[in-house]
């Protein structure tokens, strides 16, 4: 039998500040899929190693199929390992979100890229090659024949989530992820996905992978999940679904069968702002929620609707009061210098931001990721690709020419992160520093082009 590594080509740079490092859930269900039809599976997760370590382990593994995940973030650590391991290894594949939106950029060092969902194409993948036979009539692929790149038909999602089975978490390093958790904050926290997809269509956002669908798993099946979750020794779940809060029913009855099981853990999510109230809130902290974070990204509404945001920035602020009323913390995600905003408009989101009662603030600068609609816009526009450095304000880079300089856009995260700081350090007394600091900083950013 075939025998299987799957690489997470991600390294945590010394200087990571990041509140979201979590096992590689995608290669999980993979490597669960694989046992199912009884191929030999490793795991290679890299993020507390560096590279030689795991150029080192993947080489001893001796697998003879190699896939390996890819987004826009690992795009270069995943062509590294491809290129390592091209003479040692009979089959790689390509998979994740990059290589689903743009499959052709890997096929000079894969054999296959997979498009989409990946549990079932992966294991055809595999009785494929065992058999030698044609990998054209396997649904959701790119690769290479006789010089030219193929395309096969798309792959159907999968339409009942309770029939996959839950991720090989025995393959992570939970313990390394245990004790990167405690040390910076004093719990351990892991992923579990409830749904998959998002039916909005945010012009910023990618969704190669799973498409424009929604699909839910039952409440029964995800809790029976968290427990399993639980047992390899974390106390907290961050629910990553694009959109937790979507079904309010689905999730109220999440909540109750939480309350049913007696089971007494903390949890996390991701919501949209028009799909929470107080009294929904209240029934999520009744049932251990201790934390939602909004992708709320512009606090001025022409910008939002020319994202496709679909809400407004008054919403935004009615969920956010709603959650912190119910004693839920909060945090928000920005984007700062997005195409067609304004000197007027990106100020009016860093007052919008830095005036809303939340615990947590992240602001980002655009980034066009292939396939999406702002990708479409900036054609033309894109002057590298996304490379990561080890600035203290931001570490991304500007990928396109817009009306806003890189430096420009750093300066007004910077500003942002202050004004942040400061109303939370000195509250309602802020404002005795804060307006001369406002004044001070928008006079500034007005002048840098």
């Amino acid at each position: 039998m075939t025998s299987v590594l799957l690489i997470y080509p991600f390294f945590k740079s010394r200087h990571d500040r990041s509140i979201f490092r979590f096992p590689p859930l995608g290669l999980g269900y993979l490597a669960s899929s694989l046992r199912k039809s009884g191929f030999d599976v490793g795991l290679l997760d890299c993020t507390f190693l560096n590279k030689d370590e795991a150029l080192k382990m993947a080489t001893d593994v001796k697998a003879d199929a190699v896939g390996i995940y890819s987004m826009v973030t690992m795009r270069e650590q995943s062509l590294m390992f491809a290129r390592v391991l091209r003479e040692s290894c009979d089959l790689l594949i390509a998979g994740g979100p990059l290589p689903s939106c743009d499959p052709v950029s890997f096929l000079s060092d894969f054999d296959v890229a997979v498009v989409g969902e990946g549990e079932r194409t992966i294991c055809e993948i595999l009785l494929a090659h065992e058999e030698g036979s044609d990998l054209g009539s396997i649904k959701g692929i790119a690769y290479r024949q006789d010089g030219r790149d193929s395309f096969t038909p798309k792959r159907e999602l999968e339409p009942d989530l309770d029939r996959i089975a839950f991720p090989a978490r025995d393959l992570f390093p939970n313990q390394a992820y245990i004790d990167h958790w405690k040390k910076r904050f004093g719990y351990a926290i892991t992923t579990v996905m409830t749904t998959r997809g998002c039916p909005f269509c945010c012009e910023f956002c990618s969704n190669a992978v799973f498409g424009e669908s929604y699909r839910e798993r039952s409440p029964e099946n995800v809790l029976d999940e968290v427990e399993e979750a639980l047992s390899f020794g974390y106390d907290r779940i961050h629910f990553a679904d694009d959109v937790f809060t979507l079904n309010r029913e689905r999730m109220l009855r999440l909540c109750d069968e939480i309350s049913s099981r007696r089971l007494n853990f903390k949890w996390e999510c991701l919501g949209r702002a028009d799909s929470i109230d107080r009294e929904t809130a209240k029934a999520m902290k009744m049932a251990g929620c201790d934390r939602i974070f909004f992708g709320i990204e512009s606090g001025n509404d022409s910008i939002l609707r020319l994202m496709n945001k679909k809400i407004t920035a008054e919403k935004a602020r009615h969920a956010v009061e709603a959650a912190g009323s119910a004693g839920l913390r909060t945090g928000a995600f920005f984007i700062l210098g997005y195409p067609g905003e304004t000197d007027d408009t990106l100020l009016d989101t860093i007052r919008f931001a830095t005036s809303l009662p939340v615990d947590y603030l992240s602001f980002t600068m655009p980034y066009p990721l292939p396939g999406t609609a702002l990708c479409e816009r900036v054609k033309g526009q894109v002057k590298g690709e996304w490379t990561a450095n080890k600035s203290l304000v931001s570490d991304h880079s500007l990928t396109f020419e817009g009306d806003f300089s890189e430096a420009k856009i750093k300066f007004a995260i910077l500003k942002g992160q202050l004004q942040f700081m400061v109303r939370r350090r000195w509250g309602k007394h802020s404002s005795i520093v804060l307006k001369p600091f406002e004044d001070l900083t928008d006079k500034i950013f007005r002048l840098i082009k």
